[in-house]
């Protein structure tokens, strides 16, 4: 079995800007933020918006969704399902059109640092059915939050395979995902 664990490095390719690349976009992404300056930060989550509105799934997201990967996701862009995949999403998702202007007071578009996250758990027992012979696939996911740190804690701890594709995710997912696939016909 394989479950990949995808983060901001995922989405780069499609033209979606990690947090480290928007200086101060984290800071700006927490409850007490969004609580004592809802103007600004409906602002932060519009141009968020913007960006994932102009953004396409990359071959990575397309080549998870063709094999028919269990997906768990940090990201907020939507891209997993528009590629067809039922990704299980960490931090929820961006607010619709009609929801921009009351951002602030929303409480899972997306899940805020600060909030309770509920898929927390669901991703730990999803990662937790992992053994031997089964594999973490890490795509474009640091080690910045505490919930990519344990679940890959966990697949260790289990003796599954954890491989990490950081760079150049579009190509390498799908050269790792055709490689598994015929090796195991």
């Amino acid at each position: 079995m394989i479950i990949a664990f995808t983060g901001a490095g995922i989405s780069q390719e499609s033209g979606i800007p990690t947090f480290e690349n928007q200086k101060g976009l984290r800071n700006k992404l927490t409850r007490e933020y969004a609580n004592s300056f809802p103007d600004e930060y409906n602002e932060v989550i519009q141009q968020l918006k913007a960006n994932v509105n102009e953004a396409k799934p990359n071959d990575a997201h397309i080549a998870l969704a063709e094999y028919k990967i269990p997906i768990i996701t940090m990201n907020i862009d939507g891209l997993h399902k528009d590629a067809g995949s039922d990704a299980l999403e960490l931090h929820g998702t961006l607010p619709d059109e009609e929801e921009l202007d009351n951002a602030s007071l929303l409480v899972d578009k997306p899940i805020l640092y600060g909030d309770i996250a509920p898929n927390y758990n669901k991703a730990i027992q999803m990662v937790s059915q992992l053994g031997k012979g089964d594999t973490l696939l890490v795509v474009g996911a640091s080690d910045y939050t505490g919930i990519s740190r344990e679940l890959k804690e966990i697949a260790y701890i289990n003796g599954a395979q954890i491989i990490e594709i950081q760079e150049q995710s579009a190509t390498n997912v799908r050269k790792y995902l055709d490689n598994q696939f015929i090796q195991n016909k």
